[in-house]
């Protein structure tokens, strides 16, 4: 007999395994440490910022804003695969444990976010709203919890809904009415957060209506959903570890690849810098990674007032860059072709040494500019000569030890 309940549970017990054994290699020692720093630093800043917090800050309307997002962004993991489609889907009227599993697992696993954004706003409404007790904000965090389960609901009885813009239409409104709601809590107008309560409750029962209309589960978008949330996760845990299941999108990129690659020779020990080149540009998230860290770092350099920090948090987000592409190296590790290639291994080695060269210098070019907008002249001098210092340290020590082995 088809026993749904049993079915999740070995469904889940495969997927903690596999997401365990990837966030070992994800939350490595160097990983840890530079989350610590990182973390203990945004930590003493913040704090200092609080105590100085201008009368006229928009508390309520940030607040508003991103716990309406957390309690919005619902999603459900289902752990649903393709072959369920042909296997499974024609017991789905006995499916009903395997779906309630489901949506109670994804309710405890956003839990700990929402306790972390919580605990991080804590500081900025107490500094903000004084006079108010603990138990307000205790309050409000269960009200936080309360809408994140109706959210899921009405995000699961939606997605037996075939048609793409009812669904889009329908989480745009919930958006709005989650973050006026919490806006009005915050800032103490509770006349109006009950009003959009109320029309919050009037839209999830609507989102129940719809769904109990529907005549089956939309399987190929459920699928589909939780199949991009994994590929999502292979593609972090790929930075840290090789991931066989991950599926790597080839982008074209053709300018760009042109402008990477006209100055690269044609010649035989010049095979791996130009195909390190192209992979950086159009194969996985190697570039959007890259630019991301500049972005995040140079935030970090023109916001932090101590000229120290700022170097440590540059020095931060270049380690953090060169590290994550050192990646490229087994990118390609299960293409048998480049087995056959006349270059010597040697090669590949100083190709991938001289790509991660360029890019820390690129990187460590940029966070020295951001010092001479802010006219800081010392700081140019030493981001610029200490960036280029930890560059040639850390891979003539680190990546060259490690590729050596």
């Amino acid at each position: 007999m088809f026993d749904s309940n049993s079915l999740y549970k070995q469904r889940l017990s495969s997927h903690m395994k596999e997401i365990g054994r990837y966030m070992r290699y994800i939350l490595n020692g160097h990983t840890a440490i530079a989350m610590l720093f990182l973390i203990s630093a945004l930590a003493y800043y913040y704090q200092g910022w609080v105590t100085q917090l201008p009368d006229n800050f928009p508390t309520s309307l940030i607040i508003g804003v991103v716990f309406g997002i957390l309690v919005t962004y619902s999603p459900v993991r289902t752990l649903l695969k393709e072959p369920d489609v042909v296997f499974i889907i024609t017991a789905e009227d006995k499916m009903t444990a395997y779906f309630r599993n489901a949506i109670i697992y994804s309710f405890f696993i956003q839990l700990y976010v929402i306790l972390l954004i919580v605990a991080a706003f804590g500081p900025l409404y107490f500094a903000a709203y004084p006079e108010r007790t603990g138990r307000i904000y205790l309050y409000t965090l269960i009200v936080i919890l309360i809408f994140k389960i109706g959210n899921l609901l009405a995000n699961w009885w939606m997605l037996k809904v075939r048609d793409q813009n009812v669904r889009r239409i329908d989480v745009a409104v919930r958006l709005l009415l989650n973050i006026a709601i919490f806006y009005f809590l915050v800032n103490g107008d509770m006349l109006f957060a009950a009003i959009t309560t109320v029309i919050f409750g009037l839209v999830f029962l609507y989102d129940y209506t719809v769904s109990k209309k529907q005549i089956c589960l939309n399987w190929g978008h459920l699928i589909e959903k939780d199949q991009q949330r994994m590929q999502a996760f292979y593609r972090l845990a790929s930075m840290f570890a090789e991931v066989p299941h991950l599926r790597v999108k080839v982008r074209k990129r053709q300018w760009l690849v042109s402008l990477i690659t006209d100055r690269v020779p044609l010649e035989k020990k010049q095979t791996y810098d130009y195909l390190y080149r192209i992979t950086f540009v159009r194969s996985g998230d190697y570039i959007g990674m890259y630019v991301r860290l500049i972005i995040i770092g140079g935030l970090f350099i023109v916001f932090i007032p101590n000229l120290w920090m700022k170097l440590l948090f540059g020095i931060l987000f270049l380690y953090l860059s060169i590290f994550q592409m050192m990646a490229l190296y087994k990118h390609h590790r299960t293409i048998m072709w480049l087995d056959i290639y006349p270059v010597e291994a040697k090669e590949k080695k100083r190709a991938l040494v001289t790509i991660l060269y360029q890019l820390g210098l690129v990187q460590t070019v940029i966070f020295s500019v951001l010092f001479l907008f802010s006219q800081e002249y010392l700081g140019f001098i030493l981001a610029l000569g200490s960036g280029i210092l930890f560059t040639f340290l850390f891979i003539n020590g680190y990546v060259k030890g490690k590729l050596s082995k």
